[in-house]
């Protein structure tokens, strides 16, 4: 339970040599937070049409009609550099992909699944007569862990996701409808 051990690290271990694979300079600057609690009436949530994610900076953004209106801190897979290559191999994608389909009831609160493998990364895998992998989604905290919140970003965790906090993944399945186009740099 690889999850459980980050936890341990991120709840009461000392942090010894993460702070050399932070990139301090590049965190998102905040935007403005839209408010569904009722609250605050911000009028209809803009309509996100594209997802970027940045992995070396951390930040997934969701943008509409190329503008950015919401951006998260993030936590990737355990080798975050370089594109997935194989089951297994905790990288996270890097191209092109769709948001295709959802799962409520995740492991880590809620997911959104990105169609990764496309038939480009079919190819690739099988040249190298391996499985490409699959079920790379962005998602919430472990369902038991939500308590670290956005601690969890101190270490890349997943085994190949994208990672929020809980209250994020809400207003990312708020915002993100199935068939959003994705596009992971490195």
């Amino acid at each position: 339970m690889r999850c459980l051990a980050i936890a341990a690290v991120l709840l009461g271990s000392p942090m010894v040599g993460l702070a050399d694979d932070l990139d301090v300079e590049n965190q998102p600057e905040p935007l403005p937070e839209f408010s569904f609690d009722g609250h605050i009436d911000p009028g209809p949530p803009p309509e996100v049409d594209f997802v970027r994610v940045f992995k070396r900076q951390r930040r997934l953004e969701l943008l509409s009609e190329g503008e950015l209106i919401a951006q998260y801190a993030i936590a990737l897979g355990g080798q975050p550099e370089g594109h997935k290559q194989q089951q297994g191999d905790e990288r996270t994608p890097e191209g092109f992909y769709v948001i295709d389909w959802r799962k409520e009831d995740s492991a880590f609160h809620r997911a959104l699944h990105i169609s990764y493998p496309n038939s480009d990364d079919v190819r690739r895998a099988e040249e190298r007569g391996v499985d490409p992998g699959g079920a790379i989604m962005i998602h919430g905290l472990p369902n038991n862990l939500a308590v670290i919140g956005s601690v969890h970003t101190v270490v890349d965790w997943t085994d190949g996701c994208i990672a929020v906090t809980n209250a994020e993944i809400e207003e990312i399945w708020r915002l993100v409808r199935d068939g959003v186009p994705i596009e992971i740099l490195p």
